[in-house]
């Protein structure tokens, strides 16, 4: 009797705790318990309706039913006086009977507040999918990084093995590249290659949006604010890949709090009391001298050498013009019936390329519309392009015999048809074809030019 007297104060209590209203009736209707919740929510005592028939003391109560039907029933709007809830209902069974019931009330605020949460969350939820699709997902992998320069495969070396780490990582280069497509060929080669891969451009969101942008911000924490708040870039690439384009344009306050979230592993948004927890791994870029920066006091220390765990330099496209020929054919290769003509390629491979890689990407596509049939030539090519050309040619024949200049002339378009049409024999005798000289010419070339 004791153990039994036990279980049910213990049973009790479980009840009392729970913060919603409990009523129990048992297999005849009597009320056997309520809580103090239930009390609370519908202003009946205990003296009032224990040990009593259900019915007796609320004639409209729907609990009695349940005994009778078995059936459960949700969200049921009751009124007493003037308290308004909402009750779930049940049998309770043992044994394959019926010997009682329960309810579970909930006030109508309490209700309204759950709504409202669940209305937030489902927004939450909808602001999330629709942000993760916008999401620049990593489609780029190290195949797509087109050179033989012995420079760019050493870089691609280095950022294939600091791929397997968690370390963070700071590309430098100019304006044009790829630093953008390092940063996704690491993260796909990375054990992060199936989370999220977000990418921010520092220098193209105004310094008083990125905070918001980065971190995100809690419902009403300013003027004009989403009243359902904001999820930061941060919280989108959990457990992935953070890539922050043009680091160097960050504001000095701004580093301060990136600092603490590469350190800690964790934040505030703003108008936020509490700390979110993140795993990112922070890829940065920058084209500009952070480290000169950091002297002038432009960039912060501490934040620099947080960045700089493995620092990965690409090459400009000036510094290895021996591959401008391979990244054509790679441009290309959706274009069949096109090719360029040799003294096209030697231009190109003659010009300065300040916009680098995606300025060669630009003159190609141009070249292409404005090409009428299948051989792109120099009128095809941009004016700033041919300008430049024109300029540097005037100059280099002044300073070069012009035995050297036909030789680096010829040398350059042999190489690159035969870039195109393969060193095969197949692909030979295509190239002498296209050069319009005999087989046994392009030989005798390939030897003297040690091809």
């Amino acid at each position: 009797m004791q153990l039994q007297n036990n279980k049910i104060g213990w049973l009790e209590g479980i009840i009392e705790a729970i913060h919603d209203g409990i009523l129990v009736i048992d297999h005849v209707g009597v009320v056997q318990l309520i809580n103090e919740e239930y009390t609370h929510i519908t202003g009946v005592s205990a003296e009032q309706i224990v040990g009593k028939l259900l019915q007796e003391v609320r004639p409209g109560a729907l609990l009695p039913t349940v005994l009778k039907d078995g059936l459960a029933r949700e969200g049921v709007f009751r009124k007493e006086m003037t308290m308004e809830y909402v009750v779930d209902m049940a049998p309770i069974w043992d044994q394959g009977k019926i010997i009682g019931a329960v309810s579970v009330c909930k006030s109508i605020p309490e209700v309204y507040r759950l709504n409202k949460e669940l209305k937030k969350s489902r927004k939450r939820v909808t602001m999330l999918e629709r942000a993760v699709g916008r999401i620049h997902q990593a489609k780029y992998t190290f195949a797509n990084i087109i050179g033989s320069d012995v420079q760019l495969k050493q870089t691609i070396e280095q950022a294939k093995r600091t791929a397997q780490t968690d370390m963070n990582i700071l590309l430098s280069g100019e304006s044009g590249t790829g630093k953008e497509l390092f940063a996704q060929a690491i993260h796909n080669e990375s054990k992060r290659r199936v989370a999220p891969f977000v990418p921010v451009n520092c220098a193209a969101i105004p310094s008083s949006l990125l905070e918001s942008e980065l971190f995100g911000y809690e419902e009403g924490a300013f003027t004009d604010s989403n009243r359902d708040g904001k999820i930061g870039l941060f919280e989108l690439a959990n457990h992935g890949t953070l890539f922050l384009d043009e680091i160097g344009d960050m504001s000095f306050e701004l580093q301060a709090k990136l600092l603490r979230v590469l350190q800690e592993g964790s934040f505030r948004k703003i108008g936020g009391l509490e700390e979110q927890t993140v795993d990112v791994r922070v890829i940065a870029a920058t084209n500009k001298e952070l480290q000169s920066m950091v002297e002038k006091e432009r960039f912060r220390e501490d934040l620099f050498y947080r960045i700089n765990t493995v620092h990965l330099t690409i090459p400009p496209l000036r510094e290895r013009k021996n591959d401008i020929t391979e990244i054509i054919a790679f441009l290309l290769k959706n274009e069949a019936d096109i090719t360029f003509d040799p003294e096209t390629i030697f231009i190109l491979q003659h010009y300065h390329w300040p916009g680098n890689i995606r300025e060669l990407k630009n003159a190609i596509q141009y070249a292409i519309s404005m090409c009428d049939h299948q051989v792109i030539r120099q009128e095809h090519l941009p004016d700033t392009i041919k300008k430049a050309f024109n300029a540097t040619q005037q100059q280099s024949i002044t300073l070069q015999p012009l035995e050297k200049i036909l030789n680096d002339t010829e040398r350059t378009a042999i190489q690159s048809v035969l870039n195109q049409t393969g060193t095969t024999v197949k692909g030979k005798k295509k190239a002498a074809k296209i050069l319009g000289i005999s087989l046994a010419s392009l030989y005798n070339k390939l030897t003297k030019y040690h091809i």
